[in-house]
C-alpha cells in the first residue's frame, strides 16, 4: 500500500484531477504530467478503458505513471450496487469489485475508490448490512493484495425519490466507518455531497475522522441536488472548506470533478487563490 505522496506538496500540487473515462488511462496520465497534474483517477468499466483490456495493460501503465511522477486513482461506478442482495448478481458484484484491487496492484494504483451502494426505501436495512457485509469482504481482499479503499461519502437524491445511495448522510458515514476498520479502508470525503446536508460541510468535517481521509473530492453546488458546477457557480464556501480541513490536519489530495479538462484546470488556479485567502499555501 502505497504512503501519502501529497504530504508536505504546495496546494497547487496536491490539487488532482477526475478524468473518469474522458481518455484512455495512458492519454491521461500524458495530459496529466504535461499539465503538472501530479494526482489522477480514472473510471475502468468501459470503453476506452474497459476493464477486459485493463490488465494486458496495466504494465505498460505502472511504467508510465513512474516515468512520470503521475499518482493513479481507480474510481469504481456508484451505479454498480454494492448493496446488491439478489442471487448470482451478489457473487457479480463481489467479482467486480475484487477486479478493481486486482487492477490496482497490477497498475500500482494508490487507491481504488469504492461506494456503499443503493436502497429502495423499504429495504434500507437489509440493504444497508448486505453493503457492509460486502465491503468487509472487499477489504479483506485489498488487505492481502496490499490496496487501499477509500469509501466515498455519495449524494442525496431528490426528496420522494425512490431510489438512494448508502453512506450519504453524516449517520451513515458514522456508521461504515465505525464498522469497517481496517488501515486499507479510508475515506474519499466528497465536500459538495455533504454541501446537500444541514450540517453542511463544516458538519460532516467537524464529526468525521479525518486521519482516514486521503482524498477530498470538489466541485460546486447550491445545496439543493446533486451538481458538479465549476468553483465559483455555486454557493460552496471553498474557503470556510480549506481553512477547516486543513486544521484537521489534512495533508492528502484533493480531486477535481467538474466541467471538461480545461474547466479542472482552472478551477484549480481558483481554488489554490481562495486557499490562499485563509492562509493555506
Amino acid at each position: 500500500m502505497r504512503g501519502n505522496e501529497a504530504a508536505g506538496k504546495p496546494l497547487f500540487e496536491r490539487i488532482g484531477m477526475d478524468v473518469g473515462r474522458g481518455l484512455a488511462v495512458e492519454d491521461a496520465i500524458r495530459w496529466a504530467a504535461a499539465n503538472d497534474v501530479r494526482f489522477l483517477d480514472v473510471q475502468t468499466d468501459l470503453a476506452p478503458n474497459a476493464m477486459a483490456t485493463m490488465m494486458a495493460r496495466a504494465p505498460a501503465i505502472r511504467e508510465l505513471c513512474e516515468q512520470t511522477g503521475v499518482v493513479l486513482g481507480l474510481h469504481t461506478l456508484s451505479a454498480v450496487n454494492v448493496a446488491e442482495v439478489s442471487p448470482f448478481v451478489t457473487e457479480a458484484v463481489d467479482s467486480y469489485l475484487r477486479a478493481y484491487v486486482d487492477l490496482a496492484k497490477a497498475t500500482g494504483a494508490g487507491w481504488v475508490i469504492v461506494h456503499a451502494g443503493n436502497h429502495f426505501t423499504a429495504d434500507y436495512q437489509m440493504r444497508r448490512e448486505a453493503g457492509l457485509e460486502r465491503l468487509k469482504r472487499t477489504v479483506g481482499y485489498a488487505e492481502s493484495q496490499g490496496v487501499l479503499l477509500l469509501l466515498e461519502n455519495t449524494n442525496r437524491e431528490p426528496q420522494h425519490a425512490e431510489v438512494n445511495y448508502l453512506c450519504t448522510t453524516l449517520e451513515e458515514c458514522l456508521w461504515y466507518f465505525d464498522n469497517l476498520r481496517s488501515e486499507h479502508l479510508g475515506m474519499a470525503f466528497t465536500a459538495n455531497h455533504a454541501h446537500l446536508y444541514p450540517e453542511g460541510v463544516a458538519g460532516f468535517v467537524e464529526a468525521l475522522d479525518f486521519t482516514r481521509c486521503r482524498e477530498v473530492r470538489l466541485a460546486d453546488c447550491h445545496g439543493t441536488y446533486e451538481e458538479h458546477l465549476n468553483p465559483g457557480e455555486g454557493s460552496m464556501d471553498f474557503a470556510d472548506m480549506f481553512r477547516r480541513i486543513e486544521a484537521k490536519g489534512f495533508t492528502g489530495h484533493y480531486m477535481n470533478q467538474f466541467g471538461s479538462l480545461d474547466d479542472m484546470l482552472e478551477g484549480r488556479r481558483y481554488l489554490v487563490d481562495v486557499a490562499r485567502r485563509v492562509g493555506v499555501v
